[in-house]
């Protein structure tokens, strides 16, 4: 496992890359490496903070998957490897595999575990003392259910991780989800258990998937009151993203006090994103970053494992959101100028149209948007209910 280091480590290896649904798929692991090679070029990433992910075992697995599920998924791989193209296998679509969204793809079992293997290596690298921080990218599969794929999601690595370090090390585990899509796989694995406090600030799912993370969804049983959902309105900005994340986050450390964090990082927020409506800027993923770090750093003795999630510009968008991220874990100041010409050159040749030549977006670029009060104004009343309970456990703040 090496030695303990006083670096954050970046889990990655080029199988990562495999797991990969057909070339139309929005959802696309080369994102990884194009934030790799981004790094690299800046010399923000060296080889001794690299470590290859593990396979998850089927016992892993078993920590919040059911084994019937299980043993489809390894079906579908082997039916997938044989099978001609355009041949359907309606047999999987009760396990929400071979859908439009969660297509069969050979060896999908093996890529699959491989995601979650990358995210229980981080838990366990935290968990031992060996790091404090950790990143892999190739996670953040939250869609996933005990008994079901969803959203390009086949088996959940945070769910599992968080099973992992509850069972292994009796943690209290606060899970943070940036995405735009609500949380959704995560949140119900956990929706019982008061050592787990699932946080999801999303797209309200009135018009985007998965349609759940209503501010009224709270827990049920002992686990009532550990969760919370800030569900934004379409065509939010910065400001008043930052404004629902920031007073969420602080309300729900000072309920729960947590002894690590999970955090996703689907970076589908932004404007850019085409399969999301808000309108975030690049400053989101330079901010949330650092409020859960200091999070961490507070409540936490710094135990912070990070992971991917959505993000469907790969170019023009996903690199840079997360290389901004593994700055901020690596107290390097962000930067605000030029990307390097080297690597812009290789991706100019992918997109059509231009590409933001700087870390973070040019004001002249961003979006105007006509009814930013309105929106704003119904954010603030969405942020008051939601937070009414945890106000009511340790007062207003």
């Amino acid at each position: 496992m090496g030695r303990p280091t006083s670096k954050p480590i970046f889990i990655y290896s080029e199988a990562v890359l495999n797991y990969f649904f057909h070339d139309e798929h929005p959802f696309n692991q080369k994102r990884i490496a194009l934030t790799k090679q981004l790094l690299e070029c800046c010399g923000f990433l060296i080889p001794d903070q690299v470590r290859a992910p593990r396979m998850a075992t089927d016992e892993e697995l078993l920590l919040v998957h059911d084994r019937e599920y299980i043993e489809a998924v390894k079906k579908a791989s082997q039916v997938s490897g044989q099978s001609s193209p355009g041949q359907e296998h309606p047999e999987f679509h009760p396990f929400g595999l071979g859908t439009e969204d969660t297509p069969l793809f050979p060896d999908m079992h093996r890529q699959a575990v491989l995601a979650v293997g990358g995210t229980l290596l981080g838990a366990e690298l935290i968990a031992q003392g060996r790091t404090k921080r950790v990143l892999n990218l190739a996670g953040g599969l939250h869609h996933a259910q005990r008994g079901k794929a969803s959203g390009f999601c086949i088996y959940n690595d945070c769910a599992v991780a968080i099973e992992y370090v509850r069972r292994q090390y009796d943690m209290k585990v606060l899970y943070i989800d940036t995405d735009a899509h609500h949380g959704d796989g995560v949140q119900w694995i956990f929706y019982h258990d008061p050592h787990v406090f699932t946080f999801s600030i999303h797209e309200t799912g009135r018009y985007l998937y998965p349609g759940t993370g209503h501010v009224n969804e709270k827990g049920i049983g002992e686990g009532y009151g550990y969760c919370l959902n800030l569900p934004v309105d379409a065509f939010t900005q910065d400001a008043s993203w930052l404004d629902c994340f920031e007073r969420g986050l602080e309300a729900v450390l000072q309920f729960f006090k947590p002894d690590i964090i999970i955090s996703q990082h689907g970076c589908d927020a932004h404007f850019y994103d085409p399969l999301t409506h808000l309108a975030g800027s690049m400053s989101i993923y330079v901010r949330m970053p650092e409020l859960i770090k200091q999070a961490a750093e507070t409540y936490t003795g710094g135990k912070w494992l990070a992971v991917g999630g959505g993000g469907y510009d790969i170019y023009r968008v996903v690199p840079r959101a997360w290389g901004l991220l593994w700055m901020v874990m690596n107290d390097v100041p962000v930067k605000q100028g030029p990307l390097p010409e080297s690597w812009l050159s290789a991706v100019r040749a992918h997109v059509n149209g231009p590409v933001p030549a700087l870390w973070l977006d040019e004001e002249e670029v961003l979006p105007v948007i006509p009814r930013q009060k309105e929106i704003e104004e119904k954010n603030r009343l969405m942020l008051k209910q939601a937070l009414s309970y945890l106000r009511q456990q340790v007062g207003p703040h």
